[in-house]
């Protein structure tokens, strides 16, 4: 999977850019053509999405010889979501959430989205720490303009995310295209964690405790862009999740 984000739509952690100059010799791959690439390596099941200049979502289906890495993906309400791994209480969170049997977890993430966006009955680290399996999932809310990405906490699957050169923000399983259009400025997308565009990133598996940034060096010795800890000595306020349209005001 490859989400691209405009920049301005998506606003993540300044370490993620890394001060490590560019050589003059390398020559990063644009975020459109990083889409192209990636179709043509899935020509037989793969599509592409694109919202205006805001956003590009790229999909392939399931590859069958690693069923941890399964890959849903789903449209609902102007919410896209492009899921990957599978729940164990899938069932139990269908019927939790007024689901059919027949739902996937795409969908199943997507409702859960759209009931923190709208009602947020729920803190969403709660909502997230009852999903019991591997997961890692991209969400893009294109009627609120809103980005909202996580991966769980038992490194099954795995995410990274960049800044390309024009200041995109790019997500994806493959570490391959994420290094060849943002060079080094990328770093593994943190485990435990989710990021939301009004938000920021924060750890949903220990929600009262800050993210720090620790540094990240490759084989050649330069900064990278850096890793994302829990600082366990840290106090933090725990967020809902916005709330948009008529629900934002919480006096109605």
């Amino acid at each position: 999977m490859l989400a691209i984000f405009q920049k301005g739509l998506v606003d993540p952690p300044k370490e993620l850019n890394s001060p490590a100059p560019l050589q003059a010799s390398v020559e990063l791959v644009p975020p459109q053509e990083a889409i192209n690439n990636f179709l043509a390596a899935n020509k037989s099941n793969g599509f592409s999405l694109g919202f205006g200049e805001k956003a590009f979502l790229a999909y392939s289906a399931q590859d069958c010889s690693n069923l941890k890495q399964e890959r849903l993906f789903c449209g609902v309400n102007d919410i896209y979501c492009i899921f990957m791994g599978s729940l164990h209480n899938l069932c139990s969170l269908n019927r939790q959430y007024g689901l059919s049997k027949g739902a996937n977890e795409a969908i199943l993430v997507t409702e859960a989205y759209r009931t923190l966006r709208d009602r947020g009955p729920f803190p969403a680290h709660q909502v997230l720490k009852d999903l019991e399996g591997s997961f890692g999932f991209v969400i893009y809310d294109h009627k609120a303009g809103t980005v909202f990405a996580a991966l769980g906490a038992n490194e099954s699957v795995k995410l990274f995310w960049g800044i390309a050169e024009d200041g995109s923000i790019m997500i994806s399983d493959n570490v391959a295209l994420i290094k060849a259009s943002c060079a080094k400025s990328f770093a593994p997308f943190p485990d435990g964690c989710m990021y939301h565009s009004e938000r920021g990133l924060m750890s949903f598996e220990h929600p009262m405790k800050q993210m720090k940034a620790m540094p990240r060096v490759d084989s050649e010795g330069a900064m990278c862009g850096a890793y994302f800890k829990v600082d366990h000595y840290s106090k933090s306020k725990v967020n809902t999740m916005p709330r948009v349209g008529s629900e934002a005001n919480w006096t109605l």
